[in-house]
């Protein structure tokens, strides 16, 4: 007989004590060799922010076609290079003094880890760090993959808001900013084109923009590699793009070396309208029945796990498991419990399970200080979390 999903998790994890956070196996298995078949041959480095798990990490680092971590902390990266990962890069600059002078004071973190940078400013207390210990940190420069859009008088930033560096020209000044400075070094540059990775593309519209952002960043990349590898006087070593909803069309430039992806990975509920892959949820909180407050309702205690960006419905959790239930517009996920309004002959008793799923990937795992790894109806393993191995990040 086949088990739903809720059955499974339900058997494995019978007498535990809920909240608690699992991870289906046999779905994270399939989302790891997705990305890889979807990058093509080209190496996926995995996003830890979409992971938090550090045990999750080595498994998939594990797998052929992934090398390395982007992180997104200086002191998590020197934690991850501590427990024996050889390359981390960052994927967002950082103005941490005592972390920046922590990696350039280490030889092997600075040789293993690359600090991203987009101002002169940020370039500046990291090579203050490496003067100060007479090393060199490795930089990369995050250059905007947002695409603008000009229609007579009007513009249009389509995109997310990170760097100011956008064109070939802003990328060499920058580059040219660094060569003439000590201690650092320009290795790469990355782009991360949210508009085309972070949207689903179910609508027109969306597509279309896809589409204009693939064709304008065909063309810059090449230019800003060419304007930084000018300016540096050296061969780049890392050109990073994409994210795990661009992870094929990324791939596909010549120029890109390596894809990053992490969400790909759990598949939170942001992922579920992606026409480009299959998505596999993997990752799920378990909350239990401790209230029946009338005809039609169950509370459950904890849930108010809600995504971060925009505060809408989209970044609430979602009762996946019995089906049926739904959160109450008036009280949504709660920070200590949360109420469920049921409907199409959905019941539940106080003691039962309710399985949910997080709107993005990642975040959910700061809750918890350890995660059930299921594999059908059994506990594979227990693992800490970022938080169960006493570490936040931010």
């Amino acid at each position: 007989m086949t088990r739903t999903l809720g059955e499974r998790l339900d058997e494995a994890t019978r007498g535990l004590a809920a909240p608690l956070a699992v991870v289906d196996l046999d779905a994270l298995d399939a989302n790891a060799a997705d990305l890889v078949d979807r990058a093509g041959g080209t190496p996926v480095r995995v996003a830890s922010k979409s992971v938090r798990v550090r045990h999750v990490l080595e498994r998939v680092l594990a797998l052929p076609g992934f090398a390395g971590v982007m992180g997104y902390s200086v002191r998590e990266a020197l934690w991850l290079v501590a427990q024996g990962v050889d390359d981390v890069l960052l994927g967002y600059p950082s103005v941490d003094i005592g972390a920046l002078d922590a990696l350039a004071a280490d030889p092997v973190a600075a040789r293993a880890v690359t600090l991203m940078v987009d101002d002169a400013a940020q370039v500046e207390l990291a090579a203050r760090a490496a003067d100060a210990h007479g090393t060199t940190l490795r930089l990369c420069l995050d250059v905007d993959a947002s695409l603008k859009v000009r229609i007579g008088p009007l513009a249009a930033h389509l995109g997310v808001r990170r760097s100011p560096v956008h064109s070939a020209a802003d990328a060499g000044a920058l580059a040219a900013v660094i060569a003439r400075r000590s201690g650092v070094d320009v290795v790469g540059v990355m782009f991360y084109e949210a508009q085309v990775a972070g949207l689903p593309d179910t609508s027109p519209a969306v597509r279309a923009v896809k589409r204009l952002s693939i064709r304008d960043l065909a063309v810059r990349r090449a230019a800003v590699v060419d304007a930084v590898q000018s300016a540096v006087g050296h061969e780049l070593s890392l050109v990073n793009s994409g994210g795990s909803g661009s992870v094929a069309s990324s791939a596909a430039d010549p120029v890109v070396t390596e894809v990053t992806a992490g969400s790909g990975l759990f598949v939170p509920t942001l992922f579920d309208a992606y026409r480009s892959f299959t998505p596999r949820p993997a990752a799920f909180f378990g909350l239990d029945v401790v209230r029946i407050p009338g005809p039609g309702f169950a509370t459950v205690f904890g849930g108010g796990y809600i995504a971060s960006g925009p505060a809408t419905k989209s970044r609430q959790p979602r009762p996946v498991w019995p089906g049926g239930l739904a959160l109450t517009s008036r009280e949504g996920a709660g920070e200590v419990q949360t109420p469920l309004r049921l409907s199409g002959g959905a019941d539940l008793r106080v003691g039962d399970r309710v399985w949910f799923r997080h709107a993005k990937s990642g975040e959910v795992m700061e809750r918890f200080e350890q995660v059930h790894l299921v594999r059908d109806t059994t506990i594979e393993t227990t693992v800490p979390t970022y938080r169960g191995e006493h570490h936040t990040f931010g």
